[in-house]
C-alpha cells in the first residue's frame, strides 16, 4: 500500500502559540478570581485555571520526544486520518447524551410533583430547565455534530483534519464551554435568552472556539484530494458559519465590568425580542436541521450500502432550506407588539419551509429503494430511517403551527412541548443514535457491533417513550388551548387558570414516564457502545478499519 501522506508532526511554532494563548487565559483567569465579587464567577475563575493549566501540560506533551510525531496509522486509503479527536467527541457526546436525557425527566417529574425540586435552588426548575435544554442540544447534539463532521470531512475529502493541536483545541474548549454554561445555570448565572443563557464571557470563549472549528473545516476543504465537496459537508458548512453569525448578533451586550458575570443586551423592547427568535428559530434550523441533514446524507447511504436517490435534489433542498430558514423566527412573536407585516412574513417564509424539507425527507427515505428488506435485519438503518420519517412529520407540523389561526390555539400550550420533542427526541437523537452505532465499530476498528439486539431493545424501548411523550404533549396541549379560550353563556372564562394546570397532570406523568423509557434506551445504548469498543461479543478487533471512504 502506498500512503498519500507523510506521518503527521506538530510544530514547536504550533505548540508555543497554543500554550502562550493558554497561558494569557490563566491570567485573565486569576484576574477575575482575584478581583470579582461574584462568587460564581469566581468559580467559573478557578474552572478556567485549571483547564488552561491542563491543557498547557497538554500541548507541551504532545509529541514530546518523537520530534513532533503524532501516532497514527494510514487507512486503506493511504491517508493519515485524525481519529482520536473523533473517539473523544463520541466519548462525550454518549456521556453528555444521558446527564441531559436524564435531566429532562428529573424536570418532567418536577412538573407532575413540584416538591421534587427538594427546596434547593440549584435544583428547582427554573436552573435545571436551560441546563436540560443546553446539554440535549449543544452538549449531546453538539458533540455527535463534532464527531460526524471530523469524521465524514476527512473521508469525503481523503485528507486528514487541518492543524494538530486545532481540532483537540476545538474538542477540550467545547466541552470547557458545555461546563461553564452548566454550572452557571445552576449558580444563577443567566442572561435569560432562549438557547443562549450563558453570560456574556462565556459567549466570547464559545465565539473563539467556534471560529476554530470553522478554520478546521474550511483547512481541510482546502487540502482535499476530491475535486468534489459532498453535500453532506456543505450542510456542516452552513451550520458552522450560521451558527457563528446568530450566536455573535444574539450576544452583543455590555458587561458591567470584566470581573462580574452580568450584562445588558445591545437590543431592548420589541428588537429584542426579535433577535432572540431570529436566533432562536435559526438555532433549530441550523443546529438541529441543517447539521443533522449533513449526517443523513452521509450515514444513510452508508448503512444501506445505496448512493444517494437524486444529488440534484439535494443540492435543491440544500440551498432552498437555508435561504427560507433564516426568515421565519417572527412565528414565535405572534399577536405581541412585532409589526403586523413581520409576522406575516416569518409565517409565510413558515409555510414555504415545508417544500424543501419534505424534499430532504424524501431524498432520504428514496435512497433506501433496493434495500428496504435490510431493515429486518439492520435496527441502526431502522434507526436512521426512522428519524427520516420524524424529520417529515416534524416539519408537516412546523409550518402548520405557524400559521396564525392554528397558533392561537397552540402557542404557550404544551403542543409546542410536543412538537419540539418530536424533533429532538424522533429526528436529532434517531439520527445521531444511528451515527454513533456506525462510528464507534469503525473508529476503534470493530468487525460489528457488540450486540444488534440490544440495538433493537434500545429502538424499541425509546421508540414507545417518544410516543408517550409526544401523543402526551398533544392531546395535553390541545386541551389546554380549548380551555383557556372556553367561555360560559354570560362571556366569562369558563375555567381558571388553576383548573387547566390540573388538567394536565396526567398528561405529565405519561410524559415523564414516556422520558424514563428514553433514558433507559440511552443507557442501553451506552452499555452496548462500551462493550464494542472493548471488543466483546461480535465486536471482534479487525485488521484495518473498515473502509468507510
Amino acid at each position: 500500500m502506498t500512503t498519500l501522506d507523510s506521518p503527521p508532526t506538530v510544530s514547536n511554532m504550533a505548540k508555543g502559540s497554543m500554550t502562550l494563548f493558554l497561558g494569557v487565559g490563566v491570567l485573565l483567569a486569576l484576574l477575575i478570581v482575584a478581583k470579582t465579587t461574584s462568587a460564581a464567577m469566581a468559580f467559573h475563575g478557578y474552572i478556567m485555571i485549571f483547564a488552561f493549566t491542563l491543557g498547557i501540560v497538554g500541548v507541551i506533551n504532545l509529541g514530546f520526544g518523537k520530534g513532533g510525531r503524532i501516532t497514527a496509522e494510514a487507512s486503506p486509503a493511504g491517508v493519515f486520518y485524525n481519529d482520536g479527536v473523533i473517539k473523544a467527541c463520541v466519548i462525550a457526546a454518549v456521556f453528555w447524551g444521558i446527564v441531559a436525557f436524564l435531566a429532562g425527566d428529573i424536570l418532567a417529574w418536577q412538573m407532575s410533583y413540584p416538591a421534587l425540586d427538594l427546596g434547593l435552588p440549584w435544583t428547582n426548575f427554573g436552573r435545571l430547565r436551560p441546563l436540560h435544554t443546553s446539554a440535549a442540544i449543544f452538549a449531546f447534539g453538539g458533540n455527535v455534530l463534532l464527531a460526524s463532521s471530523f469524521y465524514v470531512v476527512q473521508r469525503t475529502s481523503k485528507a486528514r483534519l487541518a492543524g494538530e493541536i486545532a481540532p483537540w483545541f476545538v474538542f477540550w474548549g467545547y466541552q470547557l464551554f458545555i461546563v461553564l454554561a452548566a454550572t452557571g445555570y445552576l449558580l444563577g448565572i443567566t442572561q435569560s435568552r432562549e438557547y443562549a443563557e450563558p453570560e456574556w464571557y462565556v459567549d466570547i470563549w464559545l465565539t473563539i472556539v467556534w471560529v476554530v472549528y470553522l478554520l478546521v473545516f474550511l483547512g481541510t476543504l482546502w487540502r482535499r484530494r476530491e475535486p468534489h465537496i459532498y453535500v453532506a459537508n456543505w450542510f456542516f458548512l452552513s451550520f458552522i458559519i450560521t451558527i457563528a453569525m446568530i450566536h455573535v448578533v444574539n450576544n452583543l451586550a455590555v458587561p458591567v465590568s470584566f470581573t462580574e458575570p452580568k450584562s445588558y443586551s445591545l437590543f431592548s423592547g420589541v428588537q429584542d425580542a426579535l433577535v432572540q427568535w431570529w436566533y432562536g428559530h435559526s438555532a433549530v434550523g441550523f443546529f438541529l436541521t441543517a447539521g443533522f441533514l449533513g449526517i443523513m446524507y452521509y450515514f444513510v447511504p452508508k448503512r444501506a450500502q445505496r448512493p444517494v436517490y437524486s444529488y440534484r435534489l439535494s443540492i435543491i433542498h440544500f440551498w432552498s432550506l437555508i435561504f427560507l430558514y433564516i426568515w421565519a423566527g417572527p412565528h414565535h412573536l405572534f399577536y405581541t407588539a412585532l409589526p403586523e407585516w413581520t409576522q406575516t412574513l416569518g409565517m409565510t417564509f413558515s409555510i414555504m419551509l415545508w417544500m424543501p424539507s419534505w424534499g430532504g425527507m424524501i431524498n432520504g427515505l428514496m435512497t433506501l429503494n433496493g434495500a428496504w428488506d435490510k431493515l429486518r435485519t439492520d435496527p441502526v438503518l431502522k434507526m436512521l430511517a426512522v428519524s427520516i420519517a420524524f424529520y417529515g412529520m416534524v416539519t408537516f407540523e412546523g409550518p402548520l403551527m405557524a400559521i396564525k389561526a392554528v397558533n392561537s390555539l397552540s402557542h404557550y400550550t404544551n403542543w409546542t412541548i410536543g412538537h419540539v420533542h418530536s424533533g429532538t427526541l424522533g429526528w436529532v437523537s434517531y439520527v445521531s443514535f444511528g451515527a454513533l452505532y456506525c462510528l464507534v465499530p469503525w473508529l476503534w476498528k470493530r468487525k460489528e457491533l457488540y450486540s444488534l439486539k440490544l440495538v433493537n431493545m434500545h429502538f424499541w424501548i425509546s421508540a414507545i417513550g417518544i410516543v408517550l411523550y409526544i401523543t402526551a404533549m398533544w392531546v395535553g396541549g390541545i386541551t389546554q388551548g380549548l380551555m383557556w379560550r372556553a367561555y360560559d353563556n354570560l362571556g366569562f372564562l369558563k375555567y381558571s387558570f388553576v383548573e387547566t394546570v390540573e388538567a394536565m397532570h396526567p398528561y405529565y406523568i405519561i410524559r415523564a414516564v414516556g422520558g424514563l423509557l428514553f433514558v433507559i434506551g440511552a443507557l442501553i445504548m451506552a452499555y452496548n457502545l462500551w462493550r464494542t469498543a472493548r471488543g466483546h461479543g461480535d465486536a471482534v478487533p479487525i485488521g484495518q478499519a473498515v473502509p468507510a471512504e
